[in-house]
């Protein structure tokens, strides 16, 4: 089913403890902590109630009625300023590990995303990534701060009291006790969970939705106000956010019974052990003192439960955040980088019989050849759609071939060092992408070393430098979020200023000049013309124009590629 769980709360839980690695034991300090802490909190209310059975002569069996009333009253206020500090400690070890896990998660994420980039994020909504890194991460911090440290504590808490009262007080008490904590601390919390289940995972699903949603809106505000298209775009985002209300409402309907549920059992263990403890003094099994004693430690104990019972409302968040981040840390990459195969300079590239399937039979590519060398500029021209940016992706292996061979220099590009097959070997995509930051630092993203003259000779070669001069700041010029001040034309002819200045012997162009005029079109083609003496251009268009430049001309139909003759 869609919106099953792929991981089981329970491996969830399991993926996310193994990650507390070297802090283990800062987290053993936390539940020791909060184990003593609300020991100390009870024995505020127990010694209180052995200074009542005291005071009304219950001396008994309890040999704690029989201490002195300085002792009674000093460890009531002891335990009680004990309380607070193992209070802080607990919490202070909880959070330091919390937020010390989330910046190691999110250097996980990142480090996932580069080695799954950029094949496998292609497909992925960027907002969905942005949701995982902020939203989903911050929502793990609940499970770290609030959810380890409180099942342990109650365990622990629980099976003391447990036998607390039963050796002070009497085993009747205590089993009424045991009763309740496993009501309240495991069936409870495991019908809430199994019930919000669902509305936790579909929550995150739209919340992540409506994240992509928009984000898209604020990055095409410009192109829904020039087609009038805001109505709509409102309906939308009145739709998605009412969808995802309704999700919330869901889970708060759902943890307000499950609270209420507990309030009521509490209540109702509560006051069953009062009545067993009225019942064992009647029947004579229990002196008055010792019953006060005992009812008053299970009065007071349960707390750590109730905290457990809480946790499924926020648990059916954190399982479904924690399974999508532990899915993206488990997701494969299409290909694995090269660490220790050759290193070559560019002088040659042969393909031969290639081969490519994003799916299982369903070819995009079939035995394909080509070749190209230094000094030359070979054109790959065919329709939108036919498999020619997929076939520069092959070229610098974004993905794993199905077959046959890429030989840079004669070596298969398989068993080429990643590392230098990007030094010698660079892409100029259909989109150039461009940080908010100057033009000058964009360019320099290329080359950080690079001197002013080359930076502005790539800019000249690209047909860009007097376009760049014109602008108030010149080079230092800020190309604002995403290249909002730039168009499309203005943005590509960077990109390509940026390969230039980045030196390969092999640049890859796709569709270099989709996005300019016939005038700029015809001077980008003039300086890759003078280039081709240094480096080998493959270009490739849907234009037949573009390809005027070319020495040689392969055409791609129904993902096969022959040489046409000039």
């Amino acid at each position: 089913m869609k919106n099953k769980l792929r991981r089981s709360g329970v491996k969830i839980m399991a993926s996310l403890i193994v990650l507390l690695g070297s802090l283990a034991y800062i987290m053993a300090l936390a539940v020791i902590n909060g184990s003593l802490g609300f020991v100390a909190s009870m024995g505020v209310t127990v010694f209180g109630a052995v200074g009542v059975a005291k005071a009304l002569g219950e001396l008994g069996l309890c040999a704690a009625i029989s201490l002195p009333w300085g002792l009674i009253i000093g460890m009531a206020v002891g335990c009680g300023v004990v309380r607070g500090g193992l209070r802080y400690l607990e919490q202070y070890s909880n959070h330091f590990i919390a937020f010390k896990l989330l910046a190691v998660l999110r250097d996980k994420i990142f480090g996932a995303l580069r080695v799954l980039c950029p094949a496998k994020l292609e497909s992925r909504q960027k907002g969905g990534i942005i949701a995982m890194i902020t939203s989903d991460i911050e929502t793990l911090e609940v499970f770290y701060a609030h959810t380890i440290s409180p099942i342990c504590i109650a365990v622990l808490v629980s099976l003391a009291v447990f036998l607390f009262v039963g050796f002070v007080s009497s085993w009747y008490l205590a089993l009424v006790a045991l009763a309740g904590y496993i009501v309240i601390g495991i069936a409870v919390p495991l019908i809430s969970s199994a019930r919000l289940k669902e509305a936790g995972v579909e929550y995150r699903r739209e919340f992540a939705s409506f994240n992509s949603y928009f984000l898209d809106s604020i990055k095409g505000i410009k192109d829904i106000v020039i087609n009038n298209a805001e109505r709509d775009r409102e309906a939308e985002v009145n739709r998605r956010s009412d969808i995802l209300l309704k999700q919330t409402k869901k889970m708060k309907h759902g943890t307000t019974r499950a609270a209420a549920a507990t309030e009521l059992l509490v209540s109702l263990f509560i006051a069953t052990a009062l009545a067993v403890g009225i019942a064992l003094v009647h029947l004579q099994m229990l002196d008055l003192g010792a019953m006060i004693i005992g009812v008053v430690a299970v009065f007071g104990s349960f707390g750590p439960v109730i905290a457990i019972s809480a946790l499924p409302g926020n648990l059916t968040q954190t399982f479904a955040s924690g399974d999508r981040v532990l899915n993206l840390l488990s997701e494969k990459p299409a290909v694995y980088p090269v660490t220790n195969g050759k290193n070559f300079d560019y002088d040659k590239l042969e393909v031969d019989d290639l081969g490519f399937a994003y799916e299982e039979n369903a070819p995009v590519l079939k035995d394909i050849c080509m070749r190209a060398g230094r000094g030359e500029i070979v054109g790959i021209v065919g329709r939108s759609g036919c498999g020619k940016s997929t076939f520069l992706k092959l070229l610098l292996r974004f993905w794993e071939k199905d077959g046959g061979e890429i030989l840079y220099n004669g070596a298969d590009v398989d068993g080429i060092n990643t590392q230098s097959l990007l030094n010698n070997v660079t892409m100029v995509s259909q989109t150039t992408y461009l940080f908010d930051e100057s033009i000058e630092e964009n360019l320099r993203m290329a080359k950080p070393d690079c001197t002013q003259e080359e930076l502005e000779e790539a800019c000249e070669m690209a047909s860009v430098h007097d376009f760049i001069m014109s602008l108030p700041e010149g080079y230092k010029t800020q190309v604002g979020a995403m290249g909002d001040n730039l168009s499309a034309g203005e943005k590509q002819r960077i990109g390509l200023a940026r390969a230039f200045l980045r030196g390969s012997r092999l640049i890859l162009l796709d569709e270099p000049t989709s996005n300019v005029d016939s005038i700029n079109e015809g001077m980008i083609l003039q300086s890759l013309a003078l280039q081709k003496s240094k480096k080998s251009i493959i270009l490739v268009s849907h234009r037949e124009s573009t390809m005027a430049i070319a020495d040689r001309i392969y055409r791609v139909e129904n993902g096969v590629m022959h040489e046409e003759k000039i």
